[in-house]
């Protein structure tokens, strides 16, 4: 994979100033080529259905979170990012690890 992770760095780290690079590059991975899609990039804190794909999707299968912990990590993630309206999906999901202590399922 090439360096594109890097790119997204800058977003996590406001968030955690000491986030794992290679946890980033993961995830970039994982999202593969919805990255493209200026869409598809970013998180709708607003939007049920889009938060049930993220509950059902990256934190079922990549995290292995019931779904009472998938809900309570990201309601966690959508509160601390509030202030961003364009919410990056790589620092979203990035975030709903950390808040679920679920990290280094990534790693």
């Amino acid at each position: 994979m090439s360096d594109k992770y890097l790119e997204y760095m800058d977003g996590v780290k406001k968030y955690v100033p000491d986030a794992d690079p290679m946890i980033v590059k993961k995830i970039v991975g994982y999202l593969g080529i919805a990255l493209r899609s200026r869409d598809a990039s970013l998180v709708s804190c607003t939007d049920p259905k889009e938060l049930g794909r993220v509950r059902d999707g990256f934190c079922k299968k990549k995290l292995e979170l019931t779904p009472e912990k998938a809900d309570a990590a990201i309601e966690a993630t959508c509160a601390t990012m509030k202030p961003d309206r364009q919410k990056s999906r790589v620092t979203f999901y990035y975030l709903v690890a950390k808040n679920s202590g679920t990290l280094a399922k990534l790693g």
